[in-house]
């Protein structure tokens, strides 16, 4: 079947369309991502303005009529912590849901670290042992610790490279006092989480996700992402410890120049780079690897797990999938079967 993921993030609205059925691994088939930095479009109250509301259902109905001309039969929608953390996030949510007829998913920080996990460790399989997993995003950090597929300790903290690159880094190139604060105050929210992963002991294994991973990856010399999925790569603290001091001297448009750092993250990469060699620090990792899948692909695969029980229950009633409003016919979009925080066996509708 073909399916379309459509990850409303704190930097990115990226549908990801695969071709997936139970049993074998998602193969992309197309992919189509707007910037919109929801997280940098908060206003002082947390609200996401009127501007960024127009333009987040603009590109969701573009994203729609993707997903349709690419045969889509399912889109399953969600969004993460820049709507999740929105003052306003029940309206913004309305509005998604009358003008286009999708009822986005708001996944919590710890669904987000699970999901990913789950992805990670499909894509390294049950030899990689105990595994340790790091995402940065937009809006969050997440992280997630354990030696089976549902991890036994997953956080999501407020330090994502959009948040705070907005809130503390306001120059170009940024103040030398505001970096200084801003590794403080990282240091300080990662450290509260040390002693909860600590307790469950040492990784075999550390996996970092997420597009500022893998750009501080290529800049401190891994290889392109042309040169395909299965080539490992890597990052060493070491390397990340050299380049946070030139990062913190150059401006924006100088790193554009940097290999693999795309224009529009480029403003976000030394509060990414801060938030990993914080986390690498704090829970000793001297390297870890880089995972090409991540949250979409976590969200696809808990998707297709469930997929043999709901046919096998529609067989049993003689009933026919349930349908509502989206592309090419598709509803609920398969989120209900999302686990919700705190219950990994339970429904999210």
């Amino acid at each position: 079947m073909r399916l379309g993921v459509l990850d409303v993030g704190s930097n990115t609205v990226h549908l990801l369309v695969v071709d997936a059925h139970p049993g074998a691994r998602p193969l992309p088939a197309h992919s189509h991502k707007a910037e919109l930095r929801l997280a940098e479009l908060l206003d002082d109250d947390g609200a996401i303005g009127p501007r960024g509301v127009d333009r987040l259902v603009a590109t969701i109905t573009d994203a729609l009529q993707t997903a349709e001309d690419k045969g889509c039969e399912d889109v399953l929608p969600f969004a993460t912590s820049a709507v999740r953390e929105a003052s306003n996030a029940d309206r913004v949510l309305a509005r998604v849901r009358e003008e286009t007829g999708v009822d986005l998913a708001v996944l919590s920080g710890s669904e987000e670290a699970r999901l990913t996990f789950l992805a990670v460790r499909r894509w390294f399989g049950w030899s990689a042992g105990r595994l340790l997993v790091l995402d940065i995003g937009g809006g969050s950090l997440e992280v997630a610790f354990g030696i089976d597929e549902e991890p036994d300790a997953a956080v999501s903290l407020p330090l994502g490279a959009g948040r705070l690159t907005s809130g503390w880094l306001p120059g170009d190139p940024p103040d030398p006092a505001d970096v200084k604060a801003l590794r403080r105050h990282v240091r300080a929210g990662i450290a509260r989480s040390v002693g909860e992963f600590n307790r469950l002991g040492r990784p075999d294994h550390v996996v970092a996700t997420s597009k500022t991973f893998k750009q501080l990856a290529r800049i401190a010399g891994a290889a392109r992402s042309t040169d395909g999925l299965y080539v490992q790569r890597g990052l060493t603290r070491k390397a990340l410890e050299e380049w946070v001091p030139r990062l913190a001297e150059m401006t924006v448009e100088q790193r554009v120049t940097l290999p693999g750092v795309s224009e529009g993250r480029a403003r976000q990469l030394l509060a990414g780079a801060l938030v990993a060699e914080g986390a690498m620090d704090l829970y000793g990792v001297d390297e870890l690897e880089i995972c090409p899948w991540a949250l979409r692909e976590g969200v696809i695969l808990r998707r297709l797990d469930h997929l043999p029980a709901e046919r096998a229950a529609l067989g049993r009633t003689g009933g026919e999938p349930r349908r509502g409003t989206g592309p090419a016919g598709s509803g609920e979009h398969g989120l209900r079967l999302i686990p919700s925080e705190g219950d990994p066996g339970s429904e999210a509708g």
